[in-house]
């Protein structure tokens, strides 16, 4: 709306208000836009000075704001326009990771579909590096008018703040939670040949003197590596840890002999159980996976308590006005209401949640510091 619209609209309106309440031909223009000034006679008696309320008719006095309004109106850039409507420009959405993953896949669903919502172009941009960390910290350095969001991950937003000393942003406090996309567990999986045909054949081969068993990862600081080192430290063993740049490379590695077991995002190693070239022991939720049916929970398996999941959410720059979070809650909550984008989250072996800023933020609170004790008791490094 141009600012001169609205003066247009209502500045014939207020003259007709005041031309019919006195008679215009007893005052001059206002001295300011607040106060009208007689000149001569009023109700049979002149007047000295200032003093002018006294003779003001009402109206005069109740519509000197709406003269004062129309003023504003009129100039160019008043506060009528001041406060910008939002969105009205493009929405990037930052993916800190490279493309291809599960959070580019989310980041690339809310893009197409918050467009059609909010009217606005969004646009996807992936910056991947340390865990996350790298595009992340750019998010949390933008400002905070709703037009910069980035999706979040159990590295980026939990997990790398215990083990990256200068991550350039606080999980938690740079940032304000949108909304939670979903989850998924990782599995602990061994070679269809492997001796260890239960957990408990693995934590009774892990517990003996004469055996090291080494366990994969997609790196340090994974979600798969701390999952180790909780597994290591709720059964009393000591496995040996083995990172790989990324789970491609930890699956081969498993497959060829060079670890023991690995414990893998469950939408990487599904496919290769199902075709039988690995051996699902047990997965990291507290409940089953329709992923992968009849593979029991760590946490009915004697490891009570037991739970990692690998979840996606979205985030804002922190002191992002709430009335912004809510509207993109809204758009992205109906997002994942849409049949054919759950059923692609779900083929990912996701479980879609949707869950609010609310939720989120007090279980982000949680995770940040349960892994914090995990990454201190387990002495992890960069």
């Amino acid at each position: 709306m141009n600012a001169a619209d609205p003066a247009r609209r209502f500045a014939p309106m207020a003259m007709q208000l005041l031309h019919s309440s006195f008679a215009p031909e007893r005052y001059l223009a206002p001295r300011s836009m607040s106060t009208l000034v007689p000149v001569h006679h009023c109700n049979g008696h002149s007047h000295k000075g200032d003093n002018t309320n006294a003779c003001k008719p009402a109206a005069a006095i109740f519509l000197a704001p709406i003269v004062a309004m129309v003023g504003a109106l009129a100039i160019p850039g008043a506060a009528w326009s001041a406060q910008e409507a939002w969105p009205s420009r493009t929405i990037t959405y930052t993916v800190p990771f490279t493309p291809g993953g599960a959070t580019d896949i989310i980041g690339r669903l809310y893009s197409v579909h918050l467009a059609k919502m909010l009217d606005v172009p969004v646009v996807v941009e992936n910056i991947g590096g340390t865990g996350g960390s790298i595009g992340s910290a750019k998010v949390a350095r933008a400002k905070p008018d709703g037009y910069s969001i980035v999706g979040g991950t159990i590295s980026s937003h939990s997990i790398n703040a215990s083990i990256y000393p200068n991550t350039g942003y606080d999980p938690v406090k740079s940032f304000s939670p949108i909304i939670m996309t979903g989850s998924l567990p990782n599995v602990l999986v061994v070679r269809a040949d492997s001796p260890h045909k239960s957990v408990q054949d693995l934590i009774n081969a892990a517990r003996k003197t004469d055996a090291k068993l080494a366990f994969g990862s997609a790196g340090v600081g994974s979600s798969q590596h701390l999952t180790g080192e909780l597994f290591n430290n709720s059964s009393g063993t000591k496995m040996l840890h083995v990172p790989y740049k990324g789970s491609g490379p930890a699956l081969q590695a498993l497959m060829g002999g060079e670890i023991d077991l690995l414990f893998d995002n469950i939408t990487a190693a599904a496919p290769l159980v199902k075709a039988g070239t690995l051996r699902a022991l047990a997965v990291t939720s507290k409940k089953e996976s329709a992923t992968l049916p009849g593979v029991k929970p760590l946490d009915q398996l004697g490891l009570p308590g037991f739970e990692v999941i690998s979840w996606q959410a979205v985030f804002a720059p922190a002191g992002t006005p709430r009335a912004t979070i809510d509207k993109l809650y809204q758009a992205m909550s109906e997002t994942l209401r849409i049949p054919a984008v759950r059923s692609q989250l779900e083929g990912l072996g996701i479980e879609v949640s949707g869950e609010g800023p609310d939720a989120l933020a007090a279980f982000q609170k949680k995770e940040v510091d349960k892994w914090a004790a995990i990454a201190k008791t387990a002495n992890i490094k960069p």
